[in-house]
């Protein structure tokens, strides 16, 4: 990539084509390149001689279909000289379309790792500032680039001028040449991926950890201790994400070892109400001529409001389960009011009835009390939360974790996930996405049980995703897999 990269860097177009086809063809063959020689039919380099006055100046690898010269069409890798800054560097459409390369544009995946790439590289290299930029949706050529991004990416106005609509995954160069070698192994790798090459062996192990590292940004991984700070300084966090990803387990993980199990764990359900969460009236067996009669009963979070209040110096736990089970702005009503972390003052709430000391008839949420809920998005049948409780509780996404697989599980278990992730990472929509399987359905170390394992854990899942609908889009890919499943040995 040597050359490529002081291709970038060179300030100039002087013997533009002759000098790109050398910076290219330095990346195929085993002496040197990153790419089989069989790979260079894959692409064709377009490279014309211009100035800023005749064109925008480029050099792009384009599906070998294209004509020779004039609009061509699908996916390409293209840089961009300019004067005064290094070549801008971009994944985009050609202005004839996307054929021949639609199914690979269309494909949710493609996008997926275009934006997890750029979001990897500006985490690593962009000290605060975006480097690198990916648009939603590549397929969407009559969508400009943002003006607020255009502004991040000044110094390449000419190019997005003319081209933006067909850009869709943009980077540009800083003085850190590793951060734009590391970007174009990752585009280009991607890439050639797509047309079904993969690096030479000698670049093998690079090329799995730029992958693994721009994955880590698909399945970013929370730890414990990232919960408890959210905790301390926003009080109210609900974990959510697919099932089998460990929201329960992590919730009463932190209620044990970093509460010291000074808390409750409680579960909400659809016909939780706002008498059994908050208090309200319940009926109390009397010696009288009706024989009962009703008398304030507190609810969960009352309960949990007096523990606190009797131990002010220690914090305090309330772990609700499932907690999107139930309609929350009902089970909530007023004492919505109560959930705002940052408030300036102590919020109260007056209560219908008078509840007994300490709470009586107002009610607030001290300073030590903490809310831990975790909700499952794959349950597309429960309630949905509505923006005024996503204001007032931070939300947290748990991922699926191959760290997890590969320290807990066999080899075919290991295989079984990545086929299982890679399913959804190519064709699911950002809405069936939030239904990935998580890693707990894949952690068994016995080669002779996984077939079992996998047909009465992941199986049933699965069936009950296309049975309701839920991955239409790529019903075929997931029958596949379970076909697959099927055929691994008891």
């Amino acid at each position: 990539m040597k050359k490529l990269v002081d291709l970038i860097y060179s300030g100039t177009t002087e013997n533009w084509t002759d000098r790109c086809k050398e910076a290219f063809d330095e990346i195929y063959g085993s002496t040197s390149g990153r790419y089989p020689d069989r790979a260079k039919k894959l692409v064709t380099l377009r490279a014309p001689t211009m100035t800023s006055d005749t064109g925008v100046p480029f050099a792009s690898l384009i599906h070998p279909s294209n004509p020779d010269s004039g609009a061509y069409g699908g996916m390409c890798f293209v840089i961009f000289p300019v004067t005064g800054a290094p070549c801008g560097i971009a994944m985009g459409i050609g202005t004839q379309g996307l054929s021949p390369d639609e199914e690979i544009l269309g494909r949710p995946g493609h996008a997926r790792k275009i934006k997890a790439i750029c979001t990897w590289i500006n985490k690593k290299y962009g000290s605060g500032k975006m480097l690198a930029w990916a648009k939603q949706d590549p397929v969407r050529t009559d969508i400009d680039v943002p003006s607020n991004i255009k502004q991040v990416f000044h110094n390449y106005d000419s190019v997005l001028k003319r081209y933006g609509k067909v850009l869709y995954g943009i980077f540009s160069p800083t003085d850190n040449r590793e951060a734009t070698t590391e970007l174009i192994k990752a585009f280009l790798d991607l890439m050639f991926e797509e047309r079904g090459v993969l690096p030479l062996t000698s670049s093998e192990k690079e090329y799995e950890k730029i992958k693994e590292n721009y994955f880590s940004h698909l399945f970013p991984e929370v730890s414990a201790k990232e919960i408890v700070d959210l905790l301390n300084t926003r009080k109210f966090v609900i974990l959510e994400g697919p099932p089998g990803t460990g929201k329960t387990r992590l919730a009463t993980e932190i209620l044990g070892k970093n509460y010291n199990n000074n808390g409750v764990s409680i579960q909400f359900h659809p016909n939780t109400t706002y008498e059994n969460f908050i208090g309200g009236l319940s009926p109390e067996k009397q010696e009288s001529n009706l024989g009962f009669s009703f008398i304030p009963k507190k609810g969960d979070l009352m309960e949990s409001v007096i523990y606190a209040l009797k131990n002010p110096s220690k914090k305090y736990l309330l772990h609700i389960d499932e907690i999107n089970r139930a309609d929350l702005s009902k089970v909530l009503g007023e004492a919505i009011y109560l959930f705002e972390p940052k408030s300036e003052a102590p919020r109260r709430v007056k209560l219908a009835y008078d509840f007994g000391p300490p709470i009586k008839n107002e009610l607030s949420i001290p300073e030590n009390l903490h809310i831990l809920g975790t909700m499952n998005t794959a349950d597309r049948s429960i309630a949905i939360v509505d923006v005024a409780v996503r204001r007032r509780f931070a939300f947290v996404k748990l991922w699926p974790q191959m760290r997890v697989v590969e320290d807990y599980s066999c080899e075919t278990m290991k295989e079984a996930y990545k086929r299982t992730i890679s399913i959804f990472v190519e064709y699911a929509s950002d809405d069936a996405f939030n239904l990935v399987p998580g890693h707990s359905y894949f952690l068994e170390k016995d080669e002779s049980v996984v077939s079992r394992s996998l047909k009465i854990d992941l199986v049933p899942l699965l069936e009950e995703y296309l049975a309701q609908g839920y991955v239409t889009s790529f019903a075929d890919a997931i029958r596949g897999h379970l076909q697959w499943i099927e055929s691994l040995s008891d």
